[in-house]
């Protein structure tokens, strides 16, 4: 497995992890907190936050090595990321607008890399 692969998968999985942190937020957000300071101050928010800052490290790190010039192109995966984990968890709809809008970013993502 070649080392700009390998990194490309860290870059991946940091925008996972930022997917995931999204959909916890939702869920917070779906809650009613008996004051302001609670609704931002609650275990689902601070592990949140906690993960987009992890996230973070994690896509510094594969930057390493893969060239910044591929980076948003392996970012956008967080958007099929978030219309999956809000479909499984937040029994969201996938409109067939997304659906197509899903497959022309995994394609995006194919096509770039190959270039």
């Amino acid at each position: 497995m070649s080392e700009m692969f390998l990194f490309s998968c860290i870059i991946v999985l940091g925008a996972f992890i930022s997917a995931v942190s999204q959909i916890m937020l939702k869920k917070s957000a779906q809650k009613t907190y008996p004051s302001r300071l609670r609704e931002y101050l609650n275990p689902l928010v601070i592990v949140a936050y906690a993960l987009f800052f992890g996230c973070t490290l994690i896509t510094m790190y594969g930057l390493k090595v893969v060239p910044l010039s591929l980076s948003p192109a392996l970012e956008a995966t967080g958007y099929i990321f978030v219309a999956v984990l809000s479909y499984i968890f937040l029994k969201e709809k996938l409109t067939i607008r997304q659906i197509i809008g899903m497959v022309l970013i995994a394609a995006g993502i194919a096509v770039s890399s190959l270039f």
